[in-house]
């Protein structure tokens, strides 16, 4: 198998792209280093342990929902005794009447997408394993977002891109006269159809103190997809993929 296939659903997710203390961002869609730091944690690496093998795997993410963006204001050190309260860039605690941070934190609430992943056959087998029986708790960008199941979808696959274009069935209603759907895709690698952008979000350093990120460029296309992929209810999506992962889910050909 030269593929597996990720679905991230959840009441919440978060992919930070430029966060800082104070405002923890979210990317639309699912970053590479976030993508990494799941399997990493599945696979029991911790923080600073080597992420090279896994630097070999790409990820073509299908839109099936993109989410609605939403803003969680918390605040961090209030009332706490002085050797408690959150550390000035000295060291130092803050002055009287200044120990509480605020905090801006953004998420994509009821976002789904589906991933390909493709890479060296002997790590997807070490990710499927991973995945399968995983050795921490895996989550969706923070630890305050955990995948609703299944989140591998565990099904033979030998081009996983192809297969998210023709048979995994898609989190969305489509009309009854409808015959192709529109779904945004992003491709890491170059489409003559795609519009090029540019995110921080290849790891440098991945420790806990100490994170750096590379750029890369990314493509956003727009795909015409058969509508018989789609439901027109969602409470007719789970069924719908249990067919999927039963080997009974109806095969397409892509417009």
């Amino acid at each position: 198998m030269s593929g597996l296939l990720l679905r991230l659903a959840g009441p919440l997710q978060s992919w930070g792209e430029r966060s800082t203390f104070d405002v923890r961002d979210t990317a639309g869609f699912p970053t590479h280093s976030g993508l990494l730091g799941l399997l990493a944690c599945v696979m029991g690496r911790r923080r600073g342990d080597s992420l090279e093998d896994l630097a070999a795997l790409t990820f073509t993410i299908r839109v099936d929902r993109p989410g609605t963006r939403i803003i969680d204001y918390q605040t961090a050190g209030g009332a706490l005794p002085p050797s408690m309260k959150v550390p000035t860039a000295d060291g130092k605690g803050r002055p009287a009447g200044k120990g509480t941070v605020q905090t801006w934190r953004e998420y994509l609430a009821d976002a789904v997408f589906v991933v390909a992943v493709q890479g060296p056959s002997e790590v997807l087998d070490q990710v499927r394993h991973a995945l399968r029986y995983p050795h921490w708790q895996p989550y969706l960008g923070r630890r305050s977002c955990p995948p609703d199941q299944p989140l591998l979808l565990d099904v033979p696959v030998e081009d996983p891109v192809a297969e998210l274009c023709t048979r995994v069935p898609l989190a969305r209603r489509v009309g009854k006269d409808e015959e192709t759907v529109p779904v945004d895709f992003i491709f890491p690698v170059e489409r003559r159809d795609g519009v090029r952008s540019e995110i921080h979000d290849v790891p440098v350093a991945f420790t806990s103190v100490d994170r750096a990120y590379s750029p890369r460029p990314v493509w956003r296309s727009t795909l015409t997809l058969p509508a018989e992929l789609g439901v027109s209810t969602l409470r007719e999506y789970p069924e719908q993929l249990r067919k999927y992962l039963n080997g009974k889910g109806v095969a397409c050909h892509s417009g």
